[in-house]
């Protein structure tokens, strides 16, 4: 297993994205190919978890698109995302937000991180 551990390491492309956490409000812009045509589309919501380390490391976002929710998994690792911009820091208490899920309403609001060190 460590031939495989090697090989990862040594093809991860470290993207340089913004540090955010579950409960963060971020903006994520990432490619779509349509037949030979390239766009960029935008998806906006909640970060619910981050899970696995290196090259495996994923983050879920959810967003609540016409009265529905919407989950998308993003890879890190992914060369069709562009950019990550954080909205709003979030105030919250567990890394594994799936609770949300149940919450409509006011009750699936978040609450923000008010002071952040090293920021004003």
């Amino acid at each position: 297993m460590d031939a495989i551990k090697f090989v990862q390491t040594e093809t991860f492309k470290g993207n340089t994205f913004p540090d955010f956490r579950p409960g963060d409000n971020i903006s994520v812009s990432y490619k779509i190919v349509e037949g030979d045509k390239e766009r960029i589309q935008i998806f906006k919501g909640d970060v619910i978890k981050i899970t696995g380390e290196q090259t495996t490391k994923t983050f879920t976002v959810r967003k609540m698109s016409s009265g529905v929710g919407v989950e998308r998994i993003f890879p890190f690792n992914n060369p069709n995302i562009v950019e990550i911009e954080i909205n709003k820091r979030g105030k919250v208490r567990r890394s594994k937000l799936y609770y949300l899920r149940d919450l409509v309403g006011k009750k699936a609001r978040i609450k923000e991180r008010k002071h952040l060190k090293g920021e004003k």
